[in-house]
């Protein structure tokens, strides 16, 4: 995600969504501004992240969000990294 993501409370936000839609993987700062996640479950699950990331918490003001396929890793949790 770019725009306003840092700072907004975007990652502990996006771990509150992400265990609420039982999905595995994690979320960090990226050092350009932007928040990384990597999040890997059923697809209208992940869908609904997606969906959610465009908005964001409150104070954020999402511009962009990019998806990728990565390979899945079989995770079960979801967690915020530094």
């Amino acid at each position: 995600m770019s725009g306003r993501v840092q700072g907004v409370g975007y990652r502990q936000a996006t771990l509150r969504e992400a265990q609420a839609l039982e999905l595995g993987g994690w979320v960090r700062n990226c050092p350009d501004g932007s928040v990384e996640i990597e999040a890997e479950g059923p697809f209208h699950s992940l869908n609904d992240l997606r969906l959610w990331c465009e908005r964001g918490p409150v104070a954020a003001q999402v511009h962009r969000v990019a998806t990728t396929q990565v390979p899945a890793t079989g995770v079960d949790w979801f967690e915020i990294r530094r």
